[in-house]
């Protein structure tokens, strides 16, 4: 008999991978001129912000689910303003991309993330230059570079969105370790929607106002409230099963989650999407990439193993100050965190993650794949 909690843990992992497969596909089908058509993805973007935010403020401030966290003008000015400005942007562009290049090959590109955030890093300074990872990263750009090859609908305008969209992102995940864990402060879930959606809606409106405000005053744009209200309560259900999921799996489990849920979506993308068609070159180079991602996974986890060996080598009292400091430094630590991917020991780099960049709500809790944490996305990076 399965054990409860095994049973759960792999319910979670289910309704991870449906959430974030639907939700790629809802967007796709409203944003296409094929089916839904509303080609206006800041647009959806910013509904999806509002809708957040709206939710994050009757949590915090009027059910008072959760307390909110106690930051300055100078925190919120140096750490949030700008971390929503490239969330924001990473959005947009990979919305965008919608319009223009399939589900399949946007999950393809998406084996660039780890790349991209490594690079920043190490621009950053926040990670080393290493032989070993930059041998992963050029496989996986070589393997990006034959499925583009192999891609029979190849639009260059929807592949410069994703791969834009992706290096937001990937500041975005530098930004967040710099910034917000040199200041120690802890968003959940539900706190990092209340801080982040509403300065992220802000930013959209400009490119909003002089992009797309001028085609909904002269075109005919349908709106339905309910594809628009289900869609956006997709996305947020996605966030909390993002956070269900981390509180009861490991690092290993999520990536090998991730690569499943990517490859059910190509699938399912070429069944409802019927012009999305898949060539022989396109699976050769996504799993060329895929080699280069598993063996950058496997580095990660050794890393992060030889890091916590390291650590129980230290005397008790300098380990439990350790402790007590990467829990500072974390930005989500879930109460029921054990072996999980949000909290776990070990010195990753900013590029240890793997995220949904094309999800319209992604929340702190994705926030702390990075810097000294364990996860990968899912990504996304989406």
């Amino acid at each position: 008999m399965i054990s409860k909690t095994l049973f759960l843990t792999y319910f979670y992992l289910f309704i991870y991978i449906l959430l974030s497969s639907g939700v790629i596909l809802y967007n796709k089908w409203v944003l296409s001129p094929k089916y839904f058509n509303f080609p206006l993805p800041i647009t959806l973007t910013m509904i999806h912000m509002g809708f957040s935010g709206a939710v994050a403020f009757l949590l915090v401030r009027v059910f008072k689910v959760v307390s909110p966290v106690k930051m300055s003008f100078e925190i919120y000015a140096t750490c949030v303003i700008p971390i929503s400005a490239f969330f924001a942007s990473s959005l947009w562009f990979g919305n965008t991309a919608y319009l223009h290049i399939s589900v399949a090959f946007i999950q393809m590109l998406k084996a660039l993330m780890p790349v991209a955030t490594f690079l920043v890093a190490v621009l950053c300074g926040i990670d080393k230059a290493r032989c070993d990872v930059f041998f992963n990263m050029l496989l996986v750009s070589v393997g990006v570079v034959v499925s583009s090859y192999g891609e029979i609908h190849f639009n260059i305008v929807g592949t410069l969105y994703q791969v834009t969209g992706i290096f937001a992102e990937a500041f975005r995940l530098v930004l967040t370790q710099v910034l917000l864990q040199k200041k120690g402060l802890s968003l959940n879930p539900i706190t990092s929607l209340y801080y982040i959606a509403p300065c992220s809606f802000v930013f959209l409106f400009v490119p909003w106002y002089l992009l797309e405000k001028p085609m909904i005053e002269v075109s005919q744009i349908q709106f339905n409230f309910w594809i628009f209200f289900s869609n956006a309560l997709c996305a947020l259900a996605l966030n909390f099963s993002i956070f269900l999921v981390i509180g009861r799996t490991g690092a290993v489990t999520i990536r090998v989650a991730g690569v499943l849920k990517d490859w059910i979506l190509i699938a399912l993308s070429t069944v409802i999407f019927p012009e999305s068609t898949i060539t022989g070159l396109n699976i050769i180079g996504y799993g060329i990439a895929l080699c280069g991602v598993v063996m950058y996974n496997y580095i990660k986890v050794r890393d992060v193993r030889a890091s916590q060996l390291t650590a129980e080598s230290i005397p008790d009292r300098i380990t439990k100050d350790w402790k007590l400091e990467k829990k500072s430094s974390d930005i989500y630590v879930p109460d029921n965190a054990g072996n999980n991917e949000g909290i776990g020991g070990g010195n990753g780099s900013a590029s240890d993650t793997n995220i949904d960049v094309e999800t319209p709500l992604i929340s702190s809790s994705r926030l702390s794949h990075i810097g000294r944490t364990q996860l990968t996305s899912h990504a996304t990076g989406k």
